[in-house]
């Protein structure tokens, strides 16, 4: 009978895409539509000039939300990954720290953009006709970021404590409470812009209140004033956690930052002027996210599918899942194309009306610098795939590419060529590229599928048995690539005749994971320093933070049974609390480790040398990435040993000894 946890690898994948990504399109629409709806009621009661002003404080209020994104994030995997460790104390340290950095930075936040707002909206391309707006939108905002960032921060903490609907709850009401209140203060109270920023503050606030409620309550963990203490360790740790999502909004920030100041230098060199390029195109962009949190939605509520049916080799289902996901993608954003060309005089209409030239340059703006979303229907769901099945170069390059790398260069090469019209067509020509670069990773990924094959390989090593010791040891082995280490390891448990375990891990983990043998040797220990910036806002834990928790509660099962010597996967910092445990670490020098690299693995002296600096980055990125500390620091270990110094097999003896000197009264004096 397959287990509940496999249902990944079992079920019909359309079922699968609709179970995961319909809550997540929703959590992001709502999202989306929260920022839309002042923009609608102030555009209806107050005009476009009122829509222009709100378009250059956005971008303040982004980067706020980035913060607290990365904050929240990073508290909510820090969550996941410690309770996978059975660690709720330093998991409701994480949340701890996580919330109180909120609070201290939405209050720096909030102090700063009150004291400079006339600076900061000049900076976002405000004109004088925009300010008057701009300042009385912007300050009423800025009292409310504390509670929208802290209500942000929260909402993803509660996610991960195992309540979405919660989460999601809390959302709607906030964005529901906005829809009702905007037309009460713009229309009955005549309030303006006033009204609708504050509209957006209480629906803001009454969101924080929910989310500060369930904080007192939460399932997993309990915080008290231990746990809202301070510590820098654990503060770095969550920021870093977060730290994808932080910059995924902050590119936002800088793209608007751009094109608003671009559209009013160009604009006023053309007979729309300053104010209606902003205000449209701020609406423009508005528009098109609603379509682009529903593909984001798709793809992201389908990478745990990605992830397991590639880890576990069923690459016919990986293949059907993209297709699906694709297919409906490029579908979505071909009915929002039509929309686009078609009717783009009824879509502005939404958000009011203006004079001849507002709506020829929103017909215009529209079909011009969406000419090419269909694009996105491939572009976005390949970076979210590519993060899924752990390839985090590609993921990293899709996910900056449009926005970044093409985006920001066609604003300011096509604006001082072509002016305003210049600015509209950077759109088409980011996508295109992104679009392409895409196509390209897609292919090759598919053809390399395509060429893999099953392997079958005996990664159990049998071992003797015949147990030199009374008292259980356990000793951890860390090593550089090429230094000999996992032999040294070997000949010590062959020698006090205890298990080994090294590849034993990698087949105990496979059967309670589903994934394949190989694709858990090809990803445990192993880290780029990419993979940070695919941890993106929805996605959750990634496959190895799963099998790092996995490999983490089998070292500490193991280690309460029995006897045994461990190579790597940090278990010297997951058994630190444990006693009679020696930790060592093997070096070696870089002449040595190539001529290892050469004997045993059959590689050439250059390739070898880049091998082994790359597998010990990788093994470095991962220790310090899960255990907070330097790979290969001295204080981190019992024992440091050369083994040049006296040899693999002299190596193991002398640290035989050492054991043997202290458990001497344990240990029968029998070695070799």
């Amino acid at each position: 009978m397959e287990k509940e946890e496999n249902i990944l690898g079992t079920e019909k994948i359309g079922k699968l895409i609709r179970k995961f990504s319909i809550p997540c399109i929703i959590s992001l629409l709502v999202n989306s539509l929260y920022n839309i709806v002042d923009q609608i009621f102030i555009g209806q009661g107050v005009g476009y000039l009122g829509n222009g002003a709100t378009n250059v404080v956005f971008p303040l209020t982004m980067i706020c939300l980035a913060f607290a994104l990365m904050l929240g994030d990073g508290a909510s995997s820090y969550l996941s990954l410690k309770l996978g460790e059975k660690k709720k104390e330093e998991a409701a340290k994480g949340v701890g720290n996580g919330i109180v950095l909120s609070i201290i930075v939405a209050i720096l936040l909030c102090a700063i953009t009150l004291v400079f707002l006339p600076q900061l909206l000049n900076l976002f391309g405000c004109t004088d006709n925009l300010r008057n707006y701009a300042i009385q939108y912007g300050k009423i905002i800025a009292v409310g970021l504390p509670f929208m960032m802290i209500g942000t921060t929260l909402n993803s903490i509660i996610r991960a404590d195992g309540s979405p609907k919660y989460a999601m709850t809390t959302m709607v009401l906030g964005a529901v409470l906005n829809t009702i209140l905007d037309p009460i203060f713009i229309f009955i109270f005549k309030m303006g812009v006033e009204g609708a920023a504050i509209a957006t503050v209480f629906s803001q606030f009454v969101t924080f209140i929910l989310n500060i409620w369930y904080s007192k309550k939460f399932k997993s963990i309990t915080l008290n004033k231990q746990t809202l203490q301070l510590k820098l360790s654990t503060a770095k740790k969550v920021s870093a956690l977060g730290i994808s999502s932080f910059i995924t909004q902050m590119s936002f920030v800088v793209v608007m930052a751009f094109e608003n100041n671009l559209l009013a230098k160009y604009g006023a060199e053309s007979k729309f002027g300053s104010e209606i390029p902003i205000t449209v195109l701020g609406i423009v962009m508005k528009i098109s996210q609603i379509l682009n949190s529903i593909i984001i939605g798709i793809a992201a509520g389908s990478q745990p599918i990605f992830g397991y049916n590639y880890g576990a080799r069923r690459f016919d289902r990986v293949k059907q899942a993209l297709k699906i996901v694709l297919g409906i993608s490029v579908i979505i954003s071909s009915v929002a194309l039509i929309l686009f060309q078609t009717i783009p005089d009824k879509l502005i209409s939404i958000f009011g009306s203006g004079d001849e030239n507002y709506m020829e340059f929103a017909c215009l703006a529209f079909r011009t610098y969406l000419l090419l979303c269909i694009c996105n229907g491939i572009q976005i769901p390949s970076g979210i795939f590519f993060q899924a099945i752990g390839k985090s170069i590609k993921s990293a390059v899709l996910s900056l590419s449009r926005q970044i790398l093409f985006l920001i260069p066609a604003l300011v090469l096509l604006g001082s060529m072509f002016g305003i019209i210049g600015v509209l067509y950077a759109g088409p020509v980011a996508d295109g590229l992104a679009f392409g670069v895409a196509v390209i990773l897609l292919l090759l990924e598919l053809k390399h599928l395509k060429q893999k094959k099953d392997k079958s390989e005996a990664l159990i090593d049998d071992t003797s048995t015949n147990k030199q010791i009374d008292k259980q040891v356990i000793i951890t082995v860390a090593r550089e690539y090429g230094s000999g280490g996992r032999y040294i390891g070997r000949l010590i448990a062959d020698k006090l005749g205890i298990k080994f375990y090294d590849k034993d891990f990698i087949q105990k983990v496979a059967e309670e994971t589903g994934l394949s043998e190989d694709y858990i040797e090809n990803h445990e220990q192993k880290r780029d320093s990419l993979a940070n910036l695919n941890n993106g806002y929805y996605f959750g834990l990634d496959n190895a933070d799963e099998l790092f928790i996995q490999e983490a509660n089998l070292i500490k099962k193991i280690a309460d049974k029995e006897s045994c010597v461990i190579i790597g996967r940090c278990a010297d910092f997951i058994l630190q609390d444990k006693e009679n445990v020696l930790k060592i670490f093997v070096y070696s020098d870089i002449n040595h480790k190539i001529k290892r690299a050469t004997e045993i693995y059959d590689l050439d002296e250059t390739k070898a040398k880049k091998e082994i600096k790359r597998i010990d980055k990788l093994r470095a990125n991962h220790y310090k990435y899960y255990t907070e500390k330097q790979w290969g620091n001295h204080t981190n270990y019992d024992i440091c040993i050369n083994s040049d110094t006296l040899g693999v097999e002299e190596s193991a003896d002398l640290i035989c000894n050492m054991i043997k000197e202290k458990y001497c009264n344990q240990i029968v004096t029998k070695m070799k």
